[in-house]
């Protein structure tokens, strides 16, 4: 392959990472807003959407993006680590994997935020008024009012779902979580599908809470949640389940069998 080659490589496999995931929070965040901000008589005469509807748009979408990319895109930080340290994915693409993610999240959140602007304006009861509690959480995920630090860590932490699942699987992992534990922290399971919009958020007018919120929530939960969940999930599918010879358990077992089939054979071994 020629260096010229190499570059286009990266290229096209950040522009893929950076559009899977504006697409992903397109559909996903601006689900959100139709839902919420429909509920307001100022906005919608009746709503356009409920939780289910929200529950269901994520999944399908996951599902949709999954399937067409044929399993190959991440579109999510904590897949990207986890295939880096337990596959053969190279960790010199982790980096410009991650930042095409993460802007890609930036710039759908601020499609979203454009297209539902006087909306949001409408909700809040103003252009100059922006709240978390408002329309803040429509693009990042906060945790609910009951919920302890420890807790929302560990409700993050078990949602990510595996790396290797197919695409049928995602859409009943995803449409699982969102219906059965997303009231808790708003099962954000991708870093970059909550980190992009929140910066955005900062940078239309809603603060510095975005960040300060519960000393720094948004590191230690949907950030470090869903990569660590991702690891000891991860790591618990290779070791109890997987067997094929990618496994990081039947690396070194393969790569001895394939040197001794290659060794020549000498003294008494060639007799």
């Amino acid at each position: 392959m020629s260096h010229i080659d190499k570059i286009r490589g990266y290229i096209r496999e950040s522009a893929a990472e950076f559009l899977g995931t504006m697409i992903l929070i397109i559909f996903g965040c601006g689900g959100n807003c139709q839902a919420v901000l429909s509920s307001n008589t100022a906005v919608s005469a009746t709503p356009k959407g409920d939780y289910l509807s929200l529950s269901f748009g994520w999944a399908v979408l996951l599902w949709g993006l999954w399937f067409v990319s044929g399993s190959c895109g991440h579109i999510n930080p904590a897949v990207t680590l986890a295939l880096a340290s337990l596959r053969n994915f190279e960790w010199g693409k982790v980096p410009y994997y991650i930042l095409s993610q993460l802007l890609g999240a930036l710039c759908g959140g601020g499609i979203v935020y454009a297209n539902y602007y006087h909306a949001i304006n409408a909700y809040e009861g103003g252009s100059n008024i922006r709240t978390i509690s408002g329309t803040g959480d429509l693009f990042a995920t906060y945790a609910a009012d009951y919920m302890t630090s420890l807790s929302c860590f560990f409700s993050e932490r078990n949602e990510p779902i595996p790396v290797w699942l197919v695409p049928a699987t995602v859409f009943i992992a995803l449409l699982g979580i969102s219906l059965a534990l997303g009231m808790d922290t708003g099962f954000a399971v991708n870093p970059a599908r909550d980190l992009g919009p929140r910066i955005l958020t900062a940078m239309v007018g809603y603060g510095k809470d975005v960040f300060t919120y519960r000393n720094q929530y948004w590191l230690w939960c949907p950030i470090l949640g869903p990569i660590l969940g991702m690891q000891v999930g991860g790591m618990a599918y290779e070791l109890l389940a997987h067997k094929r010879s990618e496994s990081i358990n039947n690396k070194s077992r393969y790569t001895d069998a394939s040197s001794d089939s290659t060794r020549t054979p000498s003294g008494s071994d060639a007799a």
